[in-house]
């Protein structure tokens, strides 16, 4: 867990998945996969095996909070970090997220050009 390469981003929004993925990648040289849905996610994360998972919070089916206790329930990626991304950022909330379980919340909408340096500044915190 040196380096960050693989990122799983959950999103059920078509635009924002496309805009996120395209800044993750063009902009911070991620491998990103996409998926559209919390149950996708728990199908596709072992075999994509990602070092970060960025995930929605509100989702239809299985929200954020939902995916992460079925992602942590899993040995797989009992231990692989998670950063929310919400509009939902009062301070409550964030607070709620983080006893979730997610290292951080990214607010949405979210600014392309810097999303990954938001993603590595968070990564980087965790391992100092």
């Amino acid at each position: 867990m040196n380096s960050l390469e693989r990122i799983l981003y959950v999103e059920d929004e078509p635009d924002i998945q496309a805009v996120a993925a395209m800044a993750l990648e063009m902009v911070g040289g991620f491998q990103v996969k996409v998926c559209s849905s919390g149950e996708e996610a728990l199908q596709e994360v072992r075999s994509f095996a990602p070092d970060l998972i960025l995930l929605d919070v509100m989702m239809p089916g299985m929200d954020g909070p939902g995916t992460l206790r079925a992602l942590r329930a899993m040995p797989a990626t009992a231990r692989v970090p998670v950063a929310f991304m919400t509009a939902k950022v009062q301070p409550e909330e964030v607070e709620h997220y983080r006893a979730l379980g997610a290292l951080d919340v990214i607010a949405k909408p979210f600014d392309p050009m810097t999303l990954s340096t938001r993603v590595r500044d968070i990564w980087a915190a965790q391992h100092g």
